[in-house]
């Protein structure tokens, strides 16, 4: 059986068991955050259908990606999360699925969802392993979903190199197919490196279109702001699907700046939470 090992784990996560849930705890406590540590509804409505969550690292993003997990876990038990996140190393296929095995992290192996990681392969998605092996968008997504499900969650990893809206739609199109109770997650950070007044200005147009599940304008918006939003192939493909898939309503549950968290309003990376439901 193939096992991932984490390559980020020590960095962008504690990387040790009791470090990464004290870090994820923090994050649900953070003054930023959703301030308790939720407990899954096992009887919960399961109306979630897609998320957009940050992958920055959690010292920094932690406190709002810790939204979309509160949200999931009240809405319920999740038997797969399809993560989807952006390729920043550049190896491997155009759009490239960890199709079989296992993910490691310091809270233990998250097995693959083989079926429908098979499923989502065809034209240029492809199943490979070397835009996996050093990316850490999807990888930070992972502990999050062990934290709230244990061993029983199931994973389908995606890394998007090519985010042009046809790939977006393409890809959108095989995960609106999937069967079962799977949720979506799209792991983003949003302005890179701006000052915080722009990038929220910025990011707000952005989200706006998301918010509106308006996949051209998104992208319109994208172009027309000059925005440096590092995920937003994954955006593009999650929403798409989500409309598919019966999504009517959409929530900003928290949007912040690493500024917000650290203190340094110079030169900001944006972080946004929001679900989809059908």
């Amino acid at each position: 059986m193939t096992v991932r090992q984490p390559a980020v784990a020590g960095t962008f996560y504690s990387g040790t068991a009791e470090g990464l849930v004290d870090q994820i705890e923090w994050s649900y406590r953070h003054r930023l955050g959703p301030g308790e540590v939720p407990e899954v509804d096992a009887s919960g409505p399961r109306e979630i259908i897609a998320l957009v969550a940050p992958h920055a690292g959690y010292m920094a993003s932690g406190p709002v990606a810790a939204h979309a997990y509160s949200a999931l876990a009240r809405d319920g038990v999740v038997d797969t999360a399809v993560i989807v996140g952006p390729n920043h190393t550049g190896y491997g296929a155009a759009i490239s699925v960890w199709t079989s095995g296992s993910w490691t992290t310091p809270l233990g192996d998250a097995r693959v969802d083989e079926q429908a990681a098979q499923q989502l392969v065809g034209g240029t998605i492809r199943a490979g392993e070397s835009a996996h092996l050093y990316e850490h968008s999807v990888e930070v997504q992972v502990p999050w979903l062990q934290h709230l499900y244990g061993q029983d969650i199931r994973i389908v990893p995606v890394a998007m190199l090519a985010q042009e809206a046809d790939s977006a739609r393409e890809l959108g199109d095989a995960l609106s197919a999937l069967e079962g109770n799977v949720v979506l997650v799209a792991s983003t950070d949003f302005t890179h490196y701006e000052p915080q007044e722009q990038a929220a200005r910025k990011d707000t147009d952005v989200i706006d279109a998301i918010q509106n599940l308006d996949h051209a304008e998104m992208y319109r918006r994208l172009k027309m702001q000059h925005s440096t939003m590092c995920g937003y192939g994954t955006v593009g493909a999650i929403l798409h699907a989500a409309s598919l898939r019966g999504a009517t309503r959409t929530e900003l549950l928290q949007y912040g700046t690493s500024g917000d968290v650290i203190g340094d309003y110079r030169h900001v990376v944006g972080y946004a939470s929001i679900t989809f439901r059908r």
